[in-house]
């Protein structure tokens, strides 16, 4: 009896809570919408069954998870009375993967391979699209100001939330920098305790961009602009495309060091594409290396995400946030393109104001296949990537201003 009965309470369907089932069921429709519906596969597979494990009670199989010191054999072989030793734990599989996350290496890791798929001959060539990615910096403000305002609005009635500090509202706000790598670079310098709910939601709006941009771009731009057909590109040097990412890292780093992490990477990765000396490398970063740390980062994000932390009046509140940061930063694009498009005589499309938000190669995807709706002879691809570039720059150094100033 008393084997039967260890061996019932050892099942870990006893220990399910709602919040557990809850969970699991939100990573069964992120596991539909990888499989049915192919959304972004490769990202929301390993994030949905990460978080699927993390909330199966017993198993241990979260982010937060460590084993305590029962190494009593191993213990003769050092002093037992050693502080070292007795505080001694081995982290769990998830724990230990959720190390590249706390000890930031994974995302400068992804720009470094970014680095290496980027072309930044369309900026190179018309740097006044660097003003769209600018544009589409609106997002991040934007959600920063809401979630800091109405964190503190809703927290006298909701009991046990106080409301978002500054910092906080900062790592909110870069969800709207449309960039997984950066969400999740500030969030674990700011708010590690809001990086679950702050990684699935930018995450889960850069699937959804499809979704979200398209009534916004119809909505603001006129039939009259869409139909708009934009000059070939200049033609840009090899010499500058080399000298680029040195000259930006230089900038960068010495006006904002606490970006230099993700900037350094993404320069370097570039400047092997661009140098032609490098092949190896390139190939290694394109494919293989992305395709690890992608599954890392996600697998890692989801196991964090465990009933107790992510079911929390900050979350819902973080995820309404993230809308309004992706649908902002989309808007602001648009106005900047809008303007340059005034400013020109009709030489700039505003559909490629979309590309403001860096949810690369997505929103450029995005902004050729609208423009070839409405003019068949119209080719945005190219143009659009100059402002979506420039934006995963520009949300790069706005996460390193927050980390300086807020940090």
């Amino acid at each position: 009896m008393s084997l039967g009965q260890s061996l019932i309470a050892s099942f870990g369907i006893l220990e399910m809570t709602i919040g557990q089932g809850i969970m699991m069921l939100l990573a069964l429709v992120f596991m539909f919408l990888a499989i049915v519906k192919k959304y972004e596969p490769l990202l929301l597979l390993p994030l949905a069954f990460g978080i699927l494990i993390a909330n199966l009670p017993v198993v241990g199989l979260n982010a937060y998870h460590e084993y305590p010191n029962n190494f009593d054999e191993l213990s003769g072989l050092f002093h037992k009375d050693t502080p070292e030793f007795l505080g001694f734990t081995l982290p769990g599989l998830m724990n230990f993967l959720y190390s590249g996350i706390r000890m930031v290496i994974y995302p400068p890791l992804i720009f470094l391979c970014l680095g290496t798929m980027t072309d930044f001959s369309p900026l190179i060539a018309s740097p006044k699209s660097a003003l769209i990615g600018l544009g589409g910096q609106l997002g991040i403000f934007v959600a920063l100001v809401v979630s800091y305002f109405v964190g503190n609005l809703l927290a006298p009635y909701i009991p046990g939330f106080d409301g978002f500090t500054l910092k906080e509202a900062a790592a909110i706000g870069i969800i709207g920098s449309s960039d997984g790598p950066t969400s999740i670079f500030t969030a674990t310098r700011l708010a590690p305790d809001l990086l679950p709910a702050i990684a699935i939601a930018a995450f889960s709006y850069m699937a959804l961009v499809p979704f979200i941009q398209p009534p916004i771009m119809k909505l603001l731009v006129t039939p009259k602009e869409r139909v708009i057909v934009m000059p070939e590109p200049k033609r840009v040097t090899h010499r500058q495309k080399v000298l680029f990412p040195i000259i930006m890292t230089i900038v960068t780093l010495l006006l904002v060091p606490a970006a230099g992490a993700l900037i350094a990477m993404l320069m370097l990765g570039n400047l092997i594409r661009e140098s032609g000396v490098a092949d190896r490398y390139i190939r290694a970063f394109q494919n293989d290396l992305l395709s690890i740390l992608t599954f890392l980062v996600a697998l890692s994000i989801g196991s964090s995400a465990t009933a107790q932390r992510f079911l929390t009046p900050q979350t819902l509140i973080i995820i309404f946030c993230g809308l309004l940061a992706f649908a902002f930063g989309t808007v602001g694009g648009i106005l900047v393109a809008k303007l340059l498009c005034k400013i020109t005589g009709g030489k700039v499309n505003p559909l490629i104001g979309n590309s403001g938000v860096s949810a690369m190669p997505m929103a450029a995807r995005i902004s050729q296949r609208m423009g070839q709706q409405y003019n068949p002879d119209n080719h945005l691809l190219m143009h659009a990537m100059g402002p979506i570039v420039s934006s995963t720059i520009g949300s790069a150094i706005v996460a390193g201003i927050f980390i300086s100033y807020f940090g």
